[in-house]
């Protein structure tokens, strides 16, 4: 269970770097703002999945 935690923490992990870099690359383009915006808040989702994934997984590696 905890394997795969790790891997789905590192799997969101690079998604979050993923989205992140379309997102900042887009913004320097100036293409357009909404795709930017939209891309910003699928970050925000993928950090905050990969927050709650990470302190679970301590929680249980605590007990």
């Amino acid at each position: 269970m905890h394997n795969v935690m790790i891997a789905l923490i590192g799997i969101l992990m690079l998604a979050t770097l993923g989205v992140l870099v379309a997102g900042m690359v887009g913004m320097a383009r100036e293409t357009d703002p909404r795709r930017s915006n939209k891309l910003m808040q699928w970050r925000v989702i993928l950090q905050g999945a990969t927050v709650l994934l990470f302190v679970i997984l301590m929680s249980l590696l605590r007990s």
